[in-house]
């Protein structure tokens, strides 16, 4: 199957990200069959990379330094675990993000955040996890 091509510039050295195997970044393994990344072509020296969508293999966001990916995982774990304490279903999660981020729907995407922005996710989502269960830490 053809995959439209995506015209991606690295944001840190603006050189031209190239549409490869994820296997060139994570090596050889059963989870990285199959999936794509978008890295730069100044890999490894650049070490920005980001995951492509299975299906259409459209970018799951901007390419990130190892800096920026930590912060999106924890940013990701943070919503989750909001989402396990409040017991509310995934898309309820987004729309409250959304709603105190002032985000419109395509905004609202992890992969798209910068580091300030993961932070500030990941401290609204343990405050409220703290408001809800009368805790302190």
């Amino acid at each position: 199957m053809k995959h439209k091509k995506y015209q991606i510039t690295c944001p840190y050295c603006d050189s031209p990200a190239l549409f490869r195997p994820a296997s060139m970044v994570h090596g050889s393994s059963v989870l990285e069959k199959g999936r794509y990344l978008y890295i730069c072509s100044r890999w490894p020296a650049c070490d920005s990379y980001v995951a492509a969508h299975k299906k259409g293999k459209r970018p799951m966001g901007t390419l990130a330094n190892k800096e920026l990916r930590h912060k999106r995982m924890l940013a990701h774990r943070a919503l989750e675990e909001l989402q396990q304490s409040m017991h509310m279903e995934k898309w309820a999660v987004y729309l409250w993000l959304q709603g105190h981020l002032h985000l419109n729907e395509e905004q609202a995407h992890i992969g798209l955040f910068s580091e300030q922005m993961c932070e500030q996710v990941i401290s609204l989502c343990r405050q409220l996890i703290r408001t809800s269960t009368g805790t302190t830490a």
